[in-house]
């Protein structure tokens, strides 16, 4: 009978473990594993790109685009079929293309990367990588200079792995660690060797940055998820999830924001659990409901609790619409 082998790269693939680092996480498995996690990677958290080697199909700022991707076949634009997604020419000459990443949060650890190629199918980028460097705000090292192809601070994140057509790969980070996590302020992914990725998700958590500089002003924004705010669980979330209530800013419509299925149980209380980012002591609350007219609230109640101690301050207001309270 003949032996037939495999690589071990591939072996580990198969079995959900792997040799350099990372490990796979089944696609039906994504969001569940990063569920208490928060998409550092997204222009909803103020990320952007600084720079690229080359987008001229599609744009990489379109990677950072905190909803999923979406598919308009048969819809061309002047250099030919539109993508949601980022996309390069062709014949790339250098054995990658890149683009540099500097995220909204003061900095971040991270926990898992995932790279979506949704509907790239016969352009998809064949292999991905992932770097990272550290450079808060103060420090030595500028934008510009991260931006640039000659900057040589680069850390590797998630190593060189295989990507799919049209579909969503992840990898948890092995050497991550809660206790001696590792800030990153900047990344920079890496195509081999051209084509083209839907989307960009790092799962992580924001670090808060010191609370003197975080806000101007005695009031801090304690749940934001810019300081390590996040929404730990919730009653319903059938329309949008509560998790868009943290983010910078108000809700640019209905969409970003939460909201439930419609219930008739005499009594319906729908609710959310926020861990904060920083501890403190509440001043002010403000609810939004910017763009909910005929389906807002129309009482809310705040409970609150430090660590496992049972004290709770509650709170009772009216709701109008359109109005911050």
């Amino acid at each position: 009978m003949e032996a037939h082998t495999i690589p071990l790269e591939k072996a580990a693939e198969l079995s959900g473990h792997s040799s350099n680092g990372v490990t796979r996480v089944p696609n039906d498995e994504i969001d569940k594993t990063f569920a208490r996690t928060t998409n550092l990677a997204s222009s909803a958290l103020n990320a952007k790109v600084l720079s690229r080697s080359n987008d001229y199909f599609a744009s990489a700022e379109n990677l950072l685009t905190p909803t999923a991707p979406v598919h308009k076949p048969g819809v061309f634009v002047h250099t030919g079929a539109w993508y949601d997604g980022w996309e390069t020419r062709r014949h790339n000459p250098e054995p990658y293309d890149w683009v540099v990443i500097k995220l909204g949060v003061s900095s971040g650890v991270i926990e898992g990367v995932e790279v979506d190629t949704a509907y790239f199918v016969g352009n998809y980028g064949e292999k991905a990588e992932l770097q990272g460097t550290y450079a808060p705000v103060g420090s030595a090292e500028t934008d510009d200079e991260i931006a640039s192809p000659e900057y040589k601070g680069w850390k590797t994140i998630l190593p060189v792995v295989e990507c799919g057509p049209s579909q969503r790969r992840a990898w948890k980070i092995d050497s991550y660690d809660p206790a001696n996590p590792t800030p990153y302020t900047h990344v920079r992914l890496l195509m081999y060797a051209d084509g083209g990725f839907a989307r960009l998700r790092l799962y992580g958590h924001a670090i808060p940055p010191p609370v003197a500089t975080s806000t101007a002003g005695e009031i801090e924004e304690l749940s934001s998820a810019l300081v390590g705010g996040l929404a730990l669980s919730a009653s319903d979330q059938h329309y949008t999830p509560a998790s868009n209530t943290i983010l910078p800013g108000r809700g640019k419509d209905m969409g970003d924001g939460w909201e439930t299925a419609r219930s008739r149980t005499p009594g319906h209380v729908d609710w959310a659990i926020f861990r904060l980012g920083l501890p403190g002591t509440v001043r002010k609350i403000v609810v939004d409901t910017k763009d909910f007219r005929g389906n807002f609230p129309r009482e809310i109640r705040v409970h609150g609790l430090v660590a496992a101690r049972t004290r709770k301050r509650i709170l009772r207001m009216s709701i109008r619409v359109g109005l911050s309270c």
